[in-house]
């Protein structure tokens, strides 16, 4: 950062507007601000640092008085800063916030605060070149282009007078305060939370494992219908699942037993069940044998009839077949009917098929040949029904042609009238376009007056308010006045009486043996007497009643002096103009406001019309120009078109013969031909259905022979469904099927000898086999329940196994955090008791001081170099912030609040550019082209000032400028450049002077 320019008006101490240039000052590097205590040289940096940031450094800042007392009236307040960051050039003026005087009356009202900043070069990448102008957005762009905030920049750029002493003697939690601005420790300071918020998620997520162990617990214990003991859960569990084992053993015993009786039992039934079965079937083919014997008739019969409909299966399909060829028969004869007539109408437009047709009916191939010759006459027709096709287009085009042109000739007619009367329209529109553009420039002055006149009706308005106000202000005063008085008056007389009365009320306190108040003595031999004495109490009252008298005339007054004011100042602006007046001029100008609004408005309509109308004039020249062409065009296509369409036409005519055109020509001849040809297929169809019927009808008779039936009817008579005969032998079947089985049955071994009336006791088998299911599945169900507990109980202890063996990592993680979360918050094994932040902060601080140690060794000659402590603070304190410093000459640490005044100076000058460099460093490196050092000098002696001079001269290299704010009259010798800041000799606004290199500032 270099600074260039500064300009200051209205600002502090100074009242008038003072320049200083920067680039003429700091040329050597070195220069000096110096002048009387109180003279404003501070207030020069406390410019610089309201240009940037819009605020100043130190308690300054609490005031928040920045104007001039004794500016004058019509004098702003402002700052103008030109500086240079990072290459790029830009200007900044600030005007704060303040009380001005009003433009018109007495009092004052308030400057808004401003702020604006315009690039003099490129801008950076991502700002708008034409600046910012929003006070919040200057000071963002500021501290971007710095890398600093404002505490930073304070500390490190403008080394403020005192504030290093202070920072060199601190405890450790205000010396910890100032390093947090400077080095911005928020993200450690996150880092902390970060691990004690971590530490609580850990505890919480711990003690969710351990419910989950008490969960698990709860679940084996309700299984195994016991309460889980406190402790030694383990070798509960263990218990349980040994006792749950045994009873899996126990009752896997009672349930084999179990089900071996049911085994017996169940193959006693089974045996019952068999011998009951043989029975059963035995009886069962006795009485099939039984029934068949008695449809031994009927079954001969099914017989018979089986028979007869398989001979007679042969000759139906053949007699079904002639039917069918006789149905295919009749239909061609009706298709050879429905062709000859269809030829018949479509030759009654041809004479020589219906003379044919008439003669006698032609063969196939006559026909066939026929119907060539016609579609090889229609085939000859197709190019000319395509011509008569277009033939039509070229009319309907004709037609058309006709009106284009018609249309396009009194299009152009009505455009030629158009344009003969828009130069007229447009002159009239310029005229009114003008004066709407004369009625926009005297808009603004218009509206002003209406604006004045409307405040000043306002007020003439209030004039009877506020003289009625005054009126009973100044009753109220009088009213004041008088009560005040009678009150005095009321306290005069109470004071004279009380007085008068005095001697009576001393007598009344007099008490016989004790001394008189007054003169001593112990006897009282006449005592006044009081007849109307007043006491304390009620001169008291009547003072604190004409106190609150005079009070309230005091008020009184006031009210009346402020309604008086407002009026005579309300008088003041109306200039003697009656409320009638201002109203009757305000009617006026709103009525002329009124006009010239209304015809402004205009403005915009008109010049849309004017660029409207020089638009219409030119389309409407070319619009008649395209009429004009395209009539001309669609004449020629007319006269064209028209000679080809006569020629066309006389072709088709010849070509259409007796009928309305070639189309239909050829129609008729492709629906000849298709007439024709339909006859000769329907002809031959009704040939082959013929020979087709007396072939099928010989041989259904020959196979009703064969077969030995007398004829085809006989056989029909005969003939059965196939369902009927499936279902005759279906039943021939099933009746051979059941002798056949039953047969069986009989000769089956294992039934040999088995009565059919035998009786067989199963129930009892049943009822016995029964019981002893149910016991074997009460045993099995005893089982299962106590093997389902003992496989519960080992998921149950497998997922407690596995949330254990979680439970352990997770309980040494938390241990681990809670141990690092109170090392990082400066607790638990934390020796030194210095939290993550207070750590960094001492990492700086130590750097500081290595910095500053360099600076401080040099201009003490090598006796004295800043100690960094981080150990513990007492009585518990946090530490890692202590700050010494090392006497070389006795080799003792001692505390900096041992030093000198000179001393603390020059530690206070190292420790603050030491910590400049720190801070610069971290921020980005060399930006700090410019530094200001205010104060402190006047405590050096000259050896002392040589080498702090020397140390100064080193900070110029690399291009460096260093300002030092001094009223020490040495440093003027040492230092040519310089500028003098010296009070006026009226009033207290100061002035600026040049040095020995000319005027650099402008008073």
């Amino acid at each position: 950062m270099r600074l260039h320019r500064l300009e200051v008006s209205a600002f502090g101490p100074y009242a008038g507007r003072e320049v200083v240039d920067f680039d003429t000052l700091g040329a050597d590097g070195l220069f000096l601000l110096h002048g009387d205590t109180g003279a404003g040289k501070t207030t020069l940096l406390d410019a610089v640092a309201f240009a940037l940031f819009g605020k100043v450094p130190g308690a300054r800042a609490e005031a928040k008085r920045f104007r001039c007392d004794v500016a004058e009236r019509g004098t702003p307040t402002e700052l103008t800063l030109e500086l240079t960051v990072q290459g790029h050039r830009f200007r900044i003026v600030r005007n704060p916030e303040y009380e001005r005087p009003k433009l018109r009356g007495d009092g004052t009202t308030k400057q808004q605060a401003k702020a604006s900043l315009t690039w003099l070069d490129d801008p950076p990448s991502g700002q708008p070149p034409e600046g910012v102008t929003r006070i919040d957005e200057v000071a963002r762009t500021v501290e971007r282009l710095l890398g600093m905030t404002a505490d930073q920049f304070f500390q490190v750029v403008l080394l403020p007078q005192g504030e290093f002493a202070r920072f060199l003697r601190a405890e450790t939690k205000d010396r910890e305060e100032l390093l947090e601005k400077l080095f911005g420790t928020q993200r450690f300071f996150e880092a902390e939370k970060w691990f004690s918020e971590r530490r609580q998620t850990k505890r919480r997520e711990l003690a969710e494992r351990r419910q989950s162990v008490r969960e698990w617990l709860a679940r084996i214990g309700q299984v195994a219908r016991e309460e889980p003991p406190e402790d030694g859960a383990a070798d509960w569990v263990a218990d349980v699942r040994a006792r749950a084992a045994e009873a899996v053993a126990a009752a896997r015993t009672v349930a084999d037993e179990s089900a071996t009786a049911r085994q017996r039992a169940a193959d006693v039934l089974d045996e019952r069940r068999v011998e009951a079965e043989r029975v059963r079937r035995v009886r069962g083919a006795h009485e099939s044998l039984a029934e068949l014997a008695k449809e031994t008739d009927l079954r001969a019969e099914w017989k018979t009839e089986l028979t007869a409909a398989r001979r007679a299966s042969a000759v139906t399909g053949l007699a079904a077949e002639a039917d069918r060829q006789r149905t295919r028969l009749a239909r061609a004869r009706e298709r050879d009917q429905l062709a000859r007539e269809t030829l018949a109408a479509c030759g009654r437009g041809d004479g020589r098929v219906g003379s044919e047709l008439e003669a006698g009916d032609p063969d196939v191939p006559e026909l066939r040949t026929r119907a060539g010759e016609a579609r090889e006459e229609a085939g000859a027709l197709a190019g000319l029904v395509e011509e008569a096709e277009q033939q039509g287009r070229d009319r309907k085009r004709l037609q058309q042609l006709v009106e284009t042109a018609e249309h396009a000739t009194a299009q152009a007619a009505a455009l030629g009238e158009k344009l003969a009367g828009l130069p007229e329209r447009t002159r009239q529109l310029r005229t009114e376009l003008d004066a709407a553009a004369q009625a926009a420039v005297r808009l603004d002055p218009v509206r002003t007056r209406e604006a004045e006149l409307a405040r000043a009706l306002a007020e003439a308005e209030r004039v009877p308010t506020l003289e009625q106000e005054a009126a009973r202000a100044r009753e109220a005063e009088q009213s004041a006045i008088d009560a005040h008085q009678t009150a005095r008056e009321e306290l005069l007389d109470l004071r004279a009486r009380r007085l008068a009365g005095m001697a009576g009320e001393l007598a009344g306190q007099l008490r016989d043996g004790e001394p008189c108040a007054v003169c001593g003595s112990a006897d009282h031999p006449a005592p006044a007497m009081g007849t109307d004495s007043v006491g304390e109490a009620e001169e008291r009252a009547a003072t604190e009643a004409e106190q609150a008298a005079e009070q309230r005339r005091s008020r009184a007054a006031t009210a009346r002096h402020e309604a008086d004011t407002a009026l005579a100042a309300v008088v003041e602006r109306l200039e003697d103009r009656t409320a009638e007046q201002i109203r009757t001029e305000l009617g006026e100008v709103r009525a002329e406001l009124t006009t010239l609004t209304d015809a402004a408005g205009n403005k915009d309509r008109l010049e849309q019309l004017v660029r409207a109308g020089e638009a219409e004039h030119e389309d409407l020249t070319a619009q008649r120009t395209s009429a004009e062409r395209e009539a001309a065009a669609a004449e020629e296509q007319r006269r064209a078109l028209a000679e080809q369409v006569d020629q066309r036409q006389r072709r088709l005519e010849e070509a259409a013969g007796e009928f309305a055109d070639v189309a239909a020509r050829r129609a008729h001849l492709m629906e000849l031909a298709g007439a024709l040809d339909g006859l000769a297929d329907a002809r031959t169809e009704l040939r082959e259905a013929r020979e087709r019927v007396d072939e099928h009808a010989a041989a259904a008779a020959e196979a009703a022979r064969t077969a030995g039936f007398a004829d085809v009817d006989e056989a029909g008579q005969a003939a059965r469904d196939e369902e009927r005969i499936a279902e005759l032998e279906q039943s021939l079947a099933d009746a051979e099927q059941a002798e056949a089985t039953a047969r069986a049955v009989l000769a089956e071994p294992e039934l040999f000898g088995v009565e059919p009336d035998r009786v067989v006791d199963v129930e009892s088998a049943r009822q016995a086999a029964e019981q002893a299911r149910q016991q074997a599945e009460q045993d099995a169900a005893t089982l299962q329940e106590h093997t389902r507990r003992v496989r519960d109980l080992d998921t149950l202890a497998a997922e407690l196994d596995a949330v254990l063996r979680e439970l352990a990592p997770a309980e040494e993680e938390f241990a681990e955090l809670d141990a690092l979360t109170d090392v990082v918050n400066g607790r638990g094994q934390n020796a030194r008791r210095m939290s993550l932040r207070s750590y960094v902060l001492a990492a700086r601080l130590e750097e500081v001081a290595v910095a500053a140690t360099v600076r401080l060794r040099s201009m003490s000659h090598g006796r004295y170099s800043f100690v960094h402590s981080d150990a513990p603070g007492s009585h518990g304190k946090s530490g890692g912030l202590g700050l010494d410093v090392l006497d070389d000459y006795s080799g003792m640490v001692r505390s900096a609040k041992t030093l000198s005044g000179g001393e603390s100076f020059l530690a206070s000058l190292s420790l603050a550019l030491g910590l400049a460099d720190v801070v610069a460093a971290e921020t980005g490196g060399a930006l700090l082209d410019t530094l200001f050092v205010d104060e402190g000098f006047g405590t050096l002696d000259g050896e002392t000032l040589d080498v702090v001079m020397d140390v100064l001269d080193d900070l110029r290299a690399g291009g460096r400028v260093v300002g030092l704010v001094s009223h020490v009259e040495e440093l003027r010798q040492r230092i040519p450049t310089r500028l003098r800041v010296r009070k006026a000799r009226t009033g207290s606004s100061v002035r600026i002077e040049g040095g020995l290199d000319g005027d650099l500032g402008v008073a």
